[in-house]
């Protein structure tokens, strides 16, 4: 697992760089990109990137790794990836891939169908959860619904204007179908993530920490800022 270190901004700037040159190699590549803020800044500069003519997305395939169950469609993980990167960038919307109740129970068929993950772009929850997998998730999870646990509720809660009205269930790849990506990023930033960071990259890699799986894949770069970086 590759630790890199440094500001929110560079951060996004090294990470933006990371997946153009996998799309250098392979045009064609596999994406799984996570919703919520914490890629907001790397979809800016990948976006940026693709207005400049620096790296184009119109033969990527696109995966969600997460969506909620039941909600609004502006509140939903698909409105947030459409209007953030899709529409900012040339990918084709027919490959891109949406969690839902008619999809989730063959989209790791659609997955293999498409050739594996090249890469997935994941965020860090403050209980150490990866995509939607909560802690107690076993290791050969594939896609599936979960219930979100209280801590997942709180971290959305000023989305959805307060904690109960976060969903109960959302939909998510699961640890298995994450850590077979040829390439994983986890971005984390702010001191809110640090003890999370610490059981990730210390933790024993059992369900108890679903992050700490991520320490058993060859190709793992972690992106922190200071603050999230203060107890790794």
């Amino acid at each position: 697992m590759k630790t890199i270190i440094c500001s929110y901004e560079e951060c996004n700037v090294k990470a933006a760089q990371q997946i153009r040159r996998i799309l250098e190699k392979k045009p064609d590549a596999v994406l799984a990109l996570s919703a919520g803020r914490t890629p907001r800044g790397l979809y800016e500069e990948l976006s940026r990137l693709c207005a400049q003519g620096e790296l184009s997305f119109k033969d990527a395939r696109l995966f969600a790794v997460t969506e909620f169950e039941g909600v609004d469609e502006e509140l939903s993980c698909r409105h947030m990836l459409e209007s953030c990167f899709v529409q900012k960038t040339d990918i084709d919307p027919k490959n891109c891939h949406f969690l839902s109740p008619e999809t989730i129970a063959d989209y790791d068929a659609q997955i293999k169908a498409e050739g594996g993950l090249d890469v997935a772009v994941l965020g860090l929850g403050a209980n150490a959860h990866i995509g939607y997998n909560e802690p107690a998730v076993p290791y050969d999870s594939l896609s599936h619904r979960q219930k979100l646990t209280d801590a997942t509720k709180r971290q959305n809660a000023a989305v959805f204007g307060s904690e109960d009205e976060v969903p109960e269930y959302g939909y998510t790849m699961g640890i298995y179908t994450l850590v077979w990506a040829n390439e994983i990023m986890v971005l984390a930033f702010g001191e809110e993530k640090c003890d999370a960071v610490h059981k990730m990259l210390y933790g024993r890699n059992d369900s108890s920490v679903p992050a700490a799986f991520l320490q058993i894949p060859r190709d793992v770069t972690v992106y922190l800022d200071h603050e999230a970086a203060s107890k790794a």
